[in-house]
């Protein structure tokens, strides 16, 4: 009998049952479901989404079981679920889990749900699905660690693994199959950082690719196909050839007791999650001592390891999404807008007085932070005032973490905005939409959005 950490892992996400989560982590898949699916629509005018959307067009079937939503067509779970991918992590809005640095949604669900449509499964058994998908991703994450995540992007590379668990679960695969679901998965494991110098598209190229390869793992290995059974932690493995830091225990860590699913965050700014704590403090500050931007000298940022790693070179963005990625031109939108939504966003680029707010702000690497980092993402800015006063702000748990989240009507209100500025879905459909969300454990087959 297999007994390595890579082996309990794949028997875990085979072997979960719906009857085996708890009902809260549900509610919390729930939730999880509806800000997914917001993400989604929101992404669906983005050009590097739209082509991926006619790469899958000319390439796969016109027609099939599995939704492209941002298209409103349908066609193979493969190429669905591509699509899907690609579009619900372009806006920076789909959720992150802390620990592993990784973003879940983005990879499990457009898997699961496609599976789920090509298969006719009951709402129940996309949920347990889903869950499966997260507690792999994250343990899969947190195992290759910090090193990993300087070069590498975890929702690429750990999302391969999440979105065969996912898939796999759908497609009642053994534990054994579940395995060599792993393996393809983890030998097809990509994405690396270096694309945010450039401002180039591949960070959607990532969750696209992740998505499709974790499904098609799934898929070959229900065919017999075979995959390593050691590609976690082997000595040609991803941790061999991917970390410095990996730690095996993390893959294991207290299975069935402890949920991962419900440490996931919700995304309150439209911006990477390095971001948001610094955001937070900010606006903190300014709500405080009465601040206008104008009245604010220069801003430092008491950051972690990684967050200079990942937002450290984007200099002076030329993309929109390459700005979501630059600490100054977000702390520019909170202290002049008081928001980093979508739409504040889209008119920041060209905007003179976010370039030059932009120029005011510092980061600096701070012991408390980095040594809390991962697990908790502190927030510490120092505002020095035009009339030389030096204020402080702290934020100990960013909004939208599961200490400060998100209600429901605070995720319906988010999910409505979304859908708006994606153009595809009526208030009227997201409605429904969301009430089909919140009654999907008791759904005899799986949802079909905006149909």
């Amino acid at each position: 009998m297999n007994t390595h950490p890579g082996a309990q892992l794949a028997a875990f996400a085979a072997e979960l049952r719906f009857e085996d989560i708890p009902a809260p982590v549900l509610r919390r898949a729930e939730d999880l479901t509806l800000d997914w699916l917001a993400s989604v629509l929101a992404g669906a005018k983005a050009r590097q989404v739209l082509a991926v959307e006619r790469f899958a067009l000319a390439m796969g079937p016109k027609d099939g079981a599995a939704q492209v939503l941002i298209a409103r067509r349908a066609t193979s779970p493969y190429f669905a679920a591509m699509v899907n991918a690609a579009a619900s992590h372009v806006v920076e809005q789909d959720d992150v889990h802390n620990g592993s640095v990784f973003h879940p949604a983005t990879v499990v669900f457009p898997p699961a749900l496609a599976t789920a449509q090509g298969e006719g499964c009951s709402g129940r058994e996309l949920l347990a699905a889903v869950v499966a998908g997260y507690e792999v991703g994250i343990r899969v994450g947190e195992f290759l660690g910090r090193s990993h995540y300087k070069v590498f992007h975890t929702t690429g590379t750990a999302g391969a693994l999440a979105a065969a668990a996912a898939t796999g679960r759908v497609l009642r695969l053994t534990a054994a199959q579940m395995g060599h679901a792993f393996g393809s998965a983890g030998t097809q494991a990509a994405g690396l950082w270096e694309f945010l110098r450039d401002g180039a598209d591949s960070k959607q190229l990532h969750t696209a690719h992740a998505s499709a390869a974790g499904l098609a793992s799934a898929y070959l290995a229900r065919e017999g196909f075979t995959g390593a059974q050691r590609i976690l932690d082997g000595a040609q493995g991803m941790a061999a050839g991917m970390s410095h830091d990996a730690d095996p225990a993390r893959l294991t860590d207290r299975l069935g007791s402890r949920w991962a699913l419900a440490e996931t965050s919700f995304k309150y700014h439209a911006s990477c999650r390095h971001t948001h704590p610094a955001a937070d403090a900010l606006l903190q500050v300014m709500q405080q001592h009465g601040l206008t931007a104008d009245s604010i000298a220069q801003v430092v940022t008491h950051v972690h390891q990684a967050a200079l790693d990942v937002l450290g070179p984007v200099l002076e963005p030329r993309t929109v999404h390459q700005s979501k990625f630059s600490m100054g031109t977000v702390l520019a939108l909170i202290a002049l807008r008081h928001s980093a939504s979508l739409n504040e966003f889209e008119s920041a680029l060209d905007d003179a007085a976010v370039a030059a707010f932009r120029d005011k702000v510092t980061m600096a690497l701070d012991a408390e932070v980095d040594g809390a980092y991962p697990a908790r993402w502190i927030g510490k800015v120092t505002v020095v005032t035009r009339d030389g006063r030096r204020l402080s702000g702290r934020v100990d748990e960013p909004k939208g973490d599961p200490g400060n989240t998100l209600s429901r009507a605070e995720l319906e209100d988010k999910a409505y905005r979304l859908a708006e500025f994606g153009g595809v879905a009526s208030r009227a459909e997201m409605a429904a939409a969301i009430a089909s969300i919140w009654s999907l454990a008791d759904a005899p087959g799986p949802p079909r959005f905006l149909a």
